[in-house]
């Protein structure tokens, strides 16, 4: 790899376990001609260190979890820059579509001197009072809201565990939530105005570590894809908890599935949503969601 490249590292993303990680990176920059490892101190920190290399041609590692890169990307989408990534937060989620090897660390690290890179979509969300974000792999409102927002509330759980503990917790004292939706699909526009228990969007097909919320995910096909579970009894969800690690879902009369353009999201109360497991917890009004086409240039290994 020519040029310099900047090793964007975030010791809280694992709920802090990710700090022991930093001596191993370190030690790998001798593998690079150039190269800096930059910790983030605070929220936001990615987001300058990013800028700030780009501005000097660098690549970027995110080295942290999908909510790492979320930053990094935001802060650096629609510029000539590479973005790698470095999974050492809790899921990771977005790399199990992109780049799924499973590999050491440090083997990841010596990749990135010889790695490839492609380009791959974002989504975009636009919201009521004009401010918009970029995500790389999923959103949700209302029940995987709900469940990133106590997931990150739990510090005493990691990795899978938290988002299996959480999905029990939200699930006891959940309702499915009104939602108008539109879909500009590849088959035309489908309307939806109802109580709906589960909203998903996603880039990839992976969320909350073992989900397979979009089986048929493609981020580099121009498109998002949508899943929405319409309103259930609470008792029937252990069926599509199991539908849903295995991507069987998507053919249950109850769940809409599509690839779309753009989507619009109208709510009358607030509710929680995520953005790559990032938690907003008042979401509310119109909502715009579209496809960001080959917006970014990710390094991955062939």
């Amino acid at each position: 790899m020519s040029g310099s490249v900047t090793f964007i590292f975030n010791p809280a993303a694992d709920k802090g376990r990710a700090a022991s990680k930093a001596v191993l990176i370190e030690r790998s920059l001798a593998h690079f001609e150039a190269a800096s490892l930059e910790t983030t101190r605070f929220a936001g920190h990615a987001a300058d260190i990013a800028r700030a290399a780009a501005r000097d041609g660098a690549t970027l590692i995110a080295c942290g979890g999908d909510g790492t890169l979320n930053e990094v990307v935001n802060a650096v989408a629609g510029q000539p820059v590479k973005i790698g990534v470095l999974p050492v937060g809790s899921a990771n989620d977005f790399l199990k579509t992109f780049d799924p090897s499973a590999k050491e660390h440090e083997s990841r690290i010596r990749g990135f001197a010889g790695a490839a890179s492609r380009r791959v979509d974002l989504g975009k969300v636009e919201f009521s009072g004009g401010e918009s974000r970029y995500f790389v792999n999923s959103i949700g409102i209302g029940f995987t809201g709900r469940i990133a927002s106590t997931v990150k509330a739990t510090p005493w759980l990691r990795g899978e565990l938290s988002y299996a503990w959480a999905l029990v917790r939200v699930l006891l004292g959940y309702s499915a939530v009104k939602m108008h939706i539109t879909l500009d699909t590849v088959e035309g526009t489908v309307e939806l105005d109802e109580p709906v228990f589960a909203f998903s969007v996603s880039n990839g097909k992976v969320e909350g570590g073992k989900f397979r919320i979009s089986p048929d995910a493609d981020q580099c096909d121009g498109l998002l894809d949508v899943c929405i579970l319409k309103a259930i009894p609470k008792w029937r969800l252990p069926g599509y908890v199991l539908k849903y690690l295995k991507g069987s879902q998507i053919h249950d009369s109850k769940v809409i599935y599509c690839k779309a353009r753009s989507i619009a999201v109208f709510l009358s109360v607030d509710e929680a949503m995520h953005m790559d497991g990032e938690v907003i917890d008042r979401a509310g009004g119109a909502i715009g969601i579209t496809a960001e086409p080959l917006a970014v240039e990710m390094l991955y290994e062939p």
